[in-house]
């Protein structure tokens, strides 16, 4: 019969065997190909709050009232969710999700440069289970208060759930306000808060709120927020894709993935400049963990090894002592 302690110290030393790197580095953090041929414009792209490695994402234009949540780890699509309520979208530019686990999805493109008088949000609870799915979703008209313009970008901050819409011109535009809370009687009124140098097609907030990275198709600007007062701290390492028009930060705020618009399109990730840096690789064909540093091997993992050893020990003494 095997001693208690031997018993218990195999099955946690199985376990700790058992995990698999991406329960520290969260799966897709280290970037994917979106592998659905149903989405060949992705134009937005939000990390989920609910499930760890899922990324939304939404055709451009042309597809109807869908977002796609997609497995980071394959790049294959686990659950498509047809928005019900909201009538059909007209360009769909950006993807973001609030504090309370809500999606929100802005309709916000203009190509036109006003030509729509008003433009929509939705927004709908996060499902809980990834599988295809319809959810009601509530409809906000936006109007600005100088005028309809075309934009790419919308984010939520995650602490206030006010929302931020930047438009997109090519000599720079601005970062405009939502009231505190989006009404569905009648116009939500955006009104310019700060100036943003940069041709925008989309932005995100870091998990804390405290920056904003906002990219465009060849380069991207880096602020510390302050209550919508920005302040440009540094360039952003944007990747050369053909259409750039997505960016998120990872869900731990270690990386920015970086998406575009195209058939079989790369999600690539980067470094983010508030979040730990991941160490060199310790040796050819080893993968370096952005937590540790070290080999691929999770912090649960190491904690049960050393619980393992622990418990190997107490049973070695006992056996010397008994």
């Amino acid at each position: 019969m095997r001693r208690p302690f031997a018993v218990l110290a195999a099955v946690l030393l199985a376990g700790a065997c058992a995990l698999p790197a991406s329960a520290a580095e969260g799966a897709g953090d280290t970037g994917f190909t979106i592998r659905d041929p149903r989405i060949t414009e992705s134009s937005g792209l939000a990390a989920s709050h609910l499930h760890p490695g899922i990324y939304w994402t939404h055709n451009d234009s042309g597809d109807g009232p869908y977002i796609y949540a997609v497995d980071g780890a394959t790049g294959r699509t686990v659950a498509r969710v047809t928005l019900r309520g909201v009538g059909t979208p007209r360009d769909v530019e950006a993807i973001s999700i609030g504090p309370h686990d809500e999606i929100y999805v802005g309709d916000i493109g203009d190509n036109y440069d006003g030509r729509w008088p008003y433009v929509w949000i939705y927004r709908l609870p996060e499902p809980k289970v990834l599988r295809d799915q319809t959810v009601t979703a509530t409809q906000y008209v936006v109007k600005y208060s100088d005028g309809p313009r075309n934009a790419e970008s919308m984010v939520v901050h995650p602490r206030t759930g006010r929302v931020y819409i930047i438009d997109k011109k090519e000599d720079g535009g601005h970062l405009y306000e939502g009231p505190a809370t989006l009404s569905t009687t009648g116009a939500n009124i955006f009104r310019p808060v700060a100036p943003v140098d940069l041709w925008a097609t989309d932005a995100t907030f870091s998990p804390d709120g405290d920056h904003l990275a906002v990219r465009g198709y060849l380069g991207g600007i880096y602020y510390s927020w302050n209550n919508a007062r920005l302040r440009r701290l540094s360039t952003l390492d944007v990747p050369l894709q053909g259409q750039g028009e997505g960016i998120t930060y990872s869900a731990d705020g270690t990386k920015l993935l970086y998406s575009s618009e195209g058939a079989d399109s790369a999600v690539v990730a980067k470094d983010a400049p508030d979040g730990p840096k991941s160490s060199p690789s310790p040796g050819a064909g080893s993968s370096a963990n952005p937590v540790t540093g070290g080999s691929n091997v999770t912090l649960g993992a190491v904690a049960l090894v050393a619980v393992v050893a622990a418990l190997l020990g107490v049973g070695r003494l006992r056996r010397r002592n008994g």
